[in-house]
């Protein structure tokens, strides 16, 4: 995989797990190349690469090696996902797998296909989840947090479930990484046998835990995040387009008048040539991107009515009022002003 980020709600969630251990929060942002303000929105993004160096040196720093299980132990993902909250949403555990794995880009993205985070696969000897991401087999330590969390989230969401009580989840762990020293914290937050250096990384379950129902929840606001998360799906795959990356490093120059392609090529360390080209390939110009942006932000801007005409031409990069009220009528027929004004 090329560059994977992970939501930035898991690096953000980790460092506070880890000061609250005594670690020291610059040192393990210098330590894992993390800035503070990547962390600032937890659907921001952050490198898969530096994450797991966030992990390692809240290992060290805090002289428990087996940090990532305890963090995934301790931390619920609706606490840091939008997807946790819309699985903690559903009616069904086989709706919560349905979920997971149709906004699995939201917390893991490598630009390709949106990984699989979890599956049940029918053995003879019972039901496996299996997380077959390559997330999890190429970083041991996100693998044993994620499976830590997933056990953590059902215990704490069947625990006064009786039907969950009688069965035995997990029944057994497996990891395809070679067993570290603290076999047994992995022992005591799954209170299961772990086995090391297998070819999967999956547990075994009651199959009777995919028919449990979760308790009642509010359908409304399954819509309503579910609304969110598709937005952000769609926000993520626009940022790997070419088009999609120049709106996004042009939206905080507009203003400024440095608002054009030269400019915007070195920032993406292309040349202008081949940042004309790959526009080109997506039908579309530099030209036509800067002034559909201005369009749209220029309705968002005056439909809202607290931005005066002559500030939403400066916040779209016009230094002249009237160029913008002669764009503004190219783009709707209309005049800016009878754009802000109040709806009868």
């Amino acid at each position: 995989m090329a560059n994977p980020t992970i939501g930035a709600g898991y690096p953000r969630a980790l460092l506070d797990f880890a000061v609250s251990k005594g670690a020291d929060r610059q040192t393990l942002l210098k330590r894992s190349g993390i800035r503070a303000e990547e962390l600032n929105q937890q659907d921001n993004r952050v490198l898969v690469s530096r994450y797991v160096e966030l992990i390692e040196a809240a290992a060290e720093l805090t002289n428990e090696p087996a940090i990532a299980l305890q963090f995934g132990e301790a931390v619920r993902m609706q606490e840091i996902s939008i997807v946790g909250l819309i699985c903690e949403a559903c009616e069904t555990t086989i709706e919560v797998g349905r979920q997971l794995n149709r906004y699995a880009a939201l917390v893991v993205d490598d630009g390709g296909e949106p990984a699989t985070l979890m599956r049940a696969i029918w053995k003879d000897n019972g039901v496996w989840l299996e997380g077959p991401s390559e997330i999890f087999t190429n970083n041991p330590l996100i693998a044993e947090a994620e499976f830590a969390r997933l056990v953590w989230n059902a215990r704490v969401m069947f625990a006064g479930s009786a039907e969950f009580q009688k069965l035995k989840f997990p029944r057994i762990m497996h990891f395809m990484h070679a067993e570290p020293g603290y076999r047994a914290e992995h022992e005591r937050v799954f209170q299961a046998p772990v086995v090391f250096g297998s070819y999967w990384n999956a547990m075994l379950i009651d199959a009777e835990f995919l028919s449990l129902k979760q308790p009642p929840v509010n359908r409304y606001v399954f819509g309503v995040l579910s609304t969110r998360a598709e937005a952000l799906l769609k926000e993520l795959e626009n940022s790997k387009t070419t088009r999609g990356r120049v709106e996004s490093l042009l939206m905080p120059v507009l203003h400024t008048g440095d608002a054009n392609m030269d400019g915007i090529a070195e920032k993406l360390g292309l040349s202008r040539q081949t940042l004309y080209r790959q526009l080109k390939a997506e039908g579309v110009t530099f030209e036509q991107v800067l002034d559909e942006l201005r369009h749209k932000l220029a309705l968002h801007f005056l439909s809202g009515q607290k931005v005066s005409v002559n500030e939403t031409a400066y916040l779209v990069g016009f230094s002249d009022p009237a160029a913008f009220s002669r764009a503004f009528k190219r783009w709707t027929g209309a005049s800016p002003r009878a754009a802000r004004s109040p709806k009868a």
